[in-house]
């Protein structure tokens, strides 16, 4: 067997051996979690990149990595073929470290690391628990559309309009609104530029409805991802997700008018299946998927394991 050595991610070469690593991984019918766009703006995070160890073999040639991504979640990935109970534990010895280190260095008094798997993917699930992953109560729901059935034209409100949105000159109203929509700072202007320079970013799929005054009132990102195809059996997939709607104007149909705004141009692309994601929790999104034609396809459970923290075995 071939000697594993690891070491820590360097740069854009790095990141593209490990794209080329999961596209390898999942044509070969491993299941592998992210996707070339998921590694492209994650690891565009400093933050993240000092938290990504990569391993390679005797050849030099990349056969797995970890990193925790900005949202404390657990990304690895590994040939089986080589993943070793030994390579398992220094896997994970590594990201409790980097997370110690992150809770320290934020000062944290609660020091955590969340994981995601598929409800069917037996060995994950089985990894996750050798390793005092404890599942939380919400679960992510993968919810999917064909597109040879019809679909129904948006109806807006009057006054309203869908068009793609407008590039860097409103990235700002753009991040404001995204804020607003989730309740969260978790979409900054640096980050949202980093997903508009993604290889398979599609300014014309980034979708925004606008309201009379000009705001923007709601917008949908659908996308379409040329590594998902071995996961998706020859069908080509769209995503017509993140959807998100300003406070001040919900209860009006946009949500579900952007949702059929993109699947419609998901169809004219050639698309055949559109998905879109929302957490179990989320029944208002879920019956408005449903509206449109959507049903249950996945379910992603989600797992967390608290760290003790150095800061306070010291105090």
């Amino acid at each position: 067997m071939s000697t594993l050595t690891s070491r820590i991610y360097t740069g854009t070469a790095d990141l593209q051996a490990m794209i080329a690593l999961t596209q390898m991984l999942r044509v070969n019918g491993q299941r592998v979690y992210p996707i070339a766009a998921d590694l492209f703006e994650e690891l565009a995070v400093a933050e993240v990149q000092t938290t990504a160890r990569l391993w390679n073999d005797s050849t030099g040639k990349l056969v797995g990595f970890v990193y925790v991504n900005q949202y404390r979640n657990l990304v690895d990935v590994f040939d089986q073929k080589v993943f070793t109970p030994s390579v398992e534990v220094e896997m994970m010895a590594w990201v409790e470290s980097v997370v110690r280190n992150r809770g320290h260095a934020q000062g944290g008094t609660l020091t955590l690391v969340d994981a995601y798997c598929l409800e069917d993917d037996f060995p994950r699930l089985a990894l996750l628990a050798r390793h005092g992953f404890e599942r939380l109560s919400g679960d992510s729901i993968l919810m999917s559309r064909p597109l040879d059935q019809p679909i129904p034209a948006p109806a807006l409100p009057a006054g309203f309009t869908i068009r793609p949105m407008g590039g860097e000159a409103e990235i700002e109203a753009y991040v404001d609104l995204h804020r607003a929509a989730f309740g969260t700072g978790n979409m900054t202007v640096a980050y949202r530029r980093v997903i508009m320079s993604a290889p398979d970013y599609i300014p014309e799929l980034d979708l925004v409805a606008v309201a009379p005054n000009g705001e923007l009132a709601a917008f949908c990102v659908c996308q379409i991802f040329p590594d998902d195809s071995p996961r998706a059996g020859g069908q080509k997939e769209g995503w017509t997700d993140p959807i998100g709607t300003h406070p001040a104007y919900r209860q009006l149909g946009l949500a579900r008018a952007l949702m059929l705004a993109g699947m419609q141009r998901l169809k004219d692309r050639g698309i055949d299946t559109a998905l879109m994601g929302t957490s179990s929790d989320n029944l208002a999104m879920q019956h408005t998927a449903e509206s449109v034609g959507f049903r249950m396809a996945a379910r992603t459970l989600c797992f967390s394991k608290q760290l003790d923290n150095p800061m306070n075995e010291e105090s």
